[in-house]
């Protein structure tokens, strides 16, 4: 039930040629993927301005948040030398949580929050985990919805559905989302094994369909590339041929990150797809904008837009 818009030559004028977008989306994606391989992380970082002293971040049971150096700490009260707001004075039963900032999250003098939406580009997963305690619901074109948590910090579970009932359907798409993953100890390849088991409640003897898949992941949670392959089953039998997953993420700015998320299946030319999207990301929430299509020309197709909202919530 996802709504796509699909624009033809013919309406959008000669100019616009199927097979030139293509090629351009090919290259943005190489130079992502580039980016990202060849140390655009080290770049960033090198920009980056260290505060002096150690930072911690307040943030108090109405929601507020304050950041800022340790004047002093007690039972009862912490004071924060807030910078533009001065010393700022917080009674700790008005505490829910406080921890101090690492260096790297300060670039320009600005606080560089943790991204909100790591462990996954527009739908596929990468190999990073979810932390414990901590999940995300996303929801792609109103009608897809997605809910993950991070039952351990290697091991998260998930669900969706679709829901048709709202258009007076009885049975319902359900699917289940297992994943473990593991990281190395320098914490910058990560290793996952997963799964989609889905099925329809409500149709009777229908048998279930999903993929089980494996995946790679270097880098860290703000820049990263994933390679991963997965098998469908459907009908009791799997796929004889695998499809492979290419994506990557880079931050380029305090709330934006680039993205590419893109499929092959050997042996299928038709069924390729390359992606390319921008993510917007408060700390709060995120909100992904893409551009999806097949590699090769497909009738005057040149995209379908991508849109979903993430929402992460725990501790």
């Amino acid at each position: 039930m996802t709504q796509f818009f699909v624009a033809s030559t013919t309406q959008l004028g000669s100019r616009f040629r199927p097979g030139r977008v293509a090629r351009r989306i090919g290259v943005v994606l190489v130079v992502v993927l580039g980016g990202v391989s060849l140390g655009l992380p080290g770049a960033l970082h090198a920009q980056e301005a260290e505060p002096q002293e150690p930072m911690y971040r307040v943030e108090t049971t109405g929601g507020e948040v304050v950041i800022g150096t340790l004047v002093s700490e007690g039972e009862g009260e912490v004071v924060l030398d807030a910078r533009e707001l001065g010393e700022v004075t917080i009674q700790r039963q008005n505490i829910e949580r406080m921890a101090e900032i690492p260096p790297g999250r300060f670039r320009d003098g600005a606080y560089w929050f943790q991204n909100p939406q790591s462990t996954r580009y527009f739908f596929a997963p990468n190999a990073i985990g979810i932390p414990q305690g901590q999940g995300y619901y996303q929801n792609t074109w109103v009608f897809l919805n997605n809910v993950n948590y991070g039952a351990t910090e290697n091991f998260s579970i998930g669900a969706g559905t679709v829901p048709v009932f709202l258009f007076g359907a009885e049975a319902l798409p359900i699917w289940v989302l297992p994943k473990v993953s593991i990281s190395t100890p320098r914490d910058n390849l990560h290793l996952a094994g997963g799964a989609v088991f889905g099925g329809v409640l409500g149709a009777g003897d229908s048998e279930g369909a999903g993929l089980l898949y494996g995946s790679a992941t270097l880098g860290n949670r703000d820049h990263n590339v994933t390679v991963g392959l997965g098998y469908g089953y459907a009908d009791g039998g799997f796929a004889s041929r695998p499809a492979i997953n290419v994506s990557g993420m880079t931050r380029v700015g305090q709330k934006t990150y680039l993205i590419t998320e893109n499929y092959f299946f050997p042996g299928v030319d038709d069924a390729n797809l390359i992606s390319l999207g921008v993510r917007w990301a408060p700390e709060n929430f995120a909100v992904d904008f893409g551009l999806v299509r097949p590699l090769t020309d497909a009738d005057g197709v040149i995209g379908l837009p991508w849109l979903g909202v993430t929402l992460p919530f725990g501790s």
